[in-house]
């Protein structure tokens, strides 16, 4: 066992100075993964650039097993979560390569050491965890567009009421707010610049976007487009029903919050203070336990 354990860490030792090697290595990537590199080069950490060139070398294997069904999934939702840290679809190839190496090695290691549980630590987090951080930037990304929408579109009404056309009012309302929101305007913007129609623009605009609420303005802006309201009053009532949904979330969240709140205070708080009272009482009563049961 000692023997099998020295030389899992001799080739764990190994693989690390072999990587170190091909990240110094100059060596000729693929086009498109050289273009991957530096696709968000300045909007990630050294240590994710690093990563990155590690794993890039075995991105296209990555691609191929997970097959083209799984890969259109992923880079719709890494459209979702508005590219994190710049990753592109072969930035996170790259990074699950080099995560599933490193976690299996570890997993390996704390098996053959009889720590399982550490193994399985280690092995998820291998798998799983380029994902956890695409879903999570998932989740802020959405929260981050529903707290901005309700109040650009108030702005936007007013800059509308105020004689610009709506496609000029949607570029100067854009160019002042900065987040994640307004950079799907501008992707929108840029597409409609290359010919495409406002509805296809706007239609993308939705796919890209796990949110009700964009969905909904989506929605409403092609209804009124469709029967010919006022581009204002429709903008307005896209905003109070966005308001109005806010706060019913909002109730709901709340609503789920209050049984997890008393199943904290039931299982933890309760019986900690009644073992403190306990406690309490005894030494307060001086009572010797031991000479009871002696008797």
């Amino acid at each position: 066992m000692e023997l099998l354990l020295a030389a899992v860490m001799a080739l764990a030792v190994y693989g690390v100075f072999a990587g170190v090697r091909l990240y110094r290595a100059d060596a000729k990537l693929p086009d498109d993964l050289a273009v991957a590199l530096e696709v968000g080069a300045t909007r990630t950490s050294r240590t994710g650039s690093a990563v990155d060139r590690l794993g890039m070398r075995h991105a296209p294997t990555v691609l191929r097993l997970m097959g083209p069904r799984r890969v259109d999934r992923m880079r719709r939702k890494l459209d979702m979560a508005g590219n994190p840290g710049g990753m592109t679809l072969d930035r996170y190839a790259a990074r699950r390569a080099v995560f599933t190496a490193l976690g299996t090695v570890a997993a390996v290691v704390m098996l053959l050491s009889g720590q399982l549980l550490l193994a399985i630590i280690f092995a998820v987090y291998g798998f799983f965890w380029t994902e956890v951080i695409i879903r999570v930037a998932i989740g802020r990304r959405r929260d981050d567009i529903e707290r901005t929408l309700p109040d650009f579109l108030d702005v936007l009404a007013v800059v509308v009421s105020a004689g610009l056309g709506f496609r000029q009012a949607l570029e100067r309302v854009a160019e002042k707010y900065s987040g994640p929101w307004s950079d799907e305007l501008r992707i929108t913007l840029r597409q409609m610049d290359m010919g495409i129609s406002r509805r296809e623009a706007f239609e993308q605009l939705r796919r890209r976007n796990d949110s009700e609420q964009v969905s909904m303005f989506v929605s409403a802006l092609q209804q009124g487009e469709e029967l010919g309201a006022p581009i204002v009053d429709t903008l307005i009532q896209i905003a109070n029903d966005m308001r109005r949904t806010d706060a019913q979330n909002a109730r709901r969240k709340a609503s789920r919050a209050v049984p997890k709140a008393t199943l904290i205070v039931t299982s933890i708080m309760l019986p900690a203070t009644m073992i403190l009272i306990s406690v309490g009482f005894y030494y307060a009563s001086g009572v010797d336990f031991n000479d009871l049961l002696g008797g």
